[in-house]
């Protein structure tokens, strides 16, 4: 039986159709993102993540010389909140991407495979779907509400 796989998700022209609260993680994963440390690939990346306390927390990509030994924005920000909130639900992750000197453009950049994987683990963990945003400076969005539509294959501890 052959079934085509769906996905949900919203596409905003600008971010000036995101609500304040998404306007806000915008931003800090803008700002994030000029902390990025990417010397060898020039392609940065900044995210925030919004715990459901209210609280916002970034993080960026940091690569290193002993490929691949560096890690991504996503993954930066993720496991630093499940090292030191593990019981705070994550409600929306921003991610905001793309090369040193970003231009109009560049696409929305989605989270790599990995950074999916992990996300994953994290709603699998809290029971509960993560509002996942990407975009670059050029302030186009896409929003999906569960990483599953970005990782419709997924694989959880049931498998194990």
């Amino acid at each position: 039986m052959k079934k085509d796989i769906q996905i949900g998700y919203e596409h905003f022209k600008s971010i000036n159709e995101l609500n304040e609260t998404e306007k806000k993680l915008f931003e800090s994963a803008k700002q994030a993102r000029k902390n990025a440390y990417a010397p060898y690939s020039n392609f940065l990346v900044g995210c925030s993540v919004l715990l459901e306390n209210g609280d916002i927390y970034t993080g960026n990509n940091q690569e290193n010389a002993a490929f691949p030994s560096g890690l991504c924005a996503e993954r930066t920000a993720l496991f630093w909140i499940g090292a030191n909130f593990p019981n705070e639900k994550i409600k929306k992750i921003f991610i905001i991407g793309g090369p040193r000197e970003d231009s109009e453009n560049t696409p929305p950049i989605p989270p790599c495979g990995a950074c999916r994987q992990s996300l994953m683990e994290y709603e699998t963990k809290q029971n509960e779907n993560i509002d996942v945003y990407f975009s670059s400076l050029n302030e186009e969005v896409y929003k999906v509400n569960s990483i599953k539509d970005l990782l419709p294959f997924y694989f959880d501890a049931t498998f194990l």
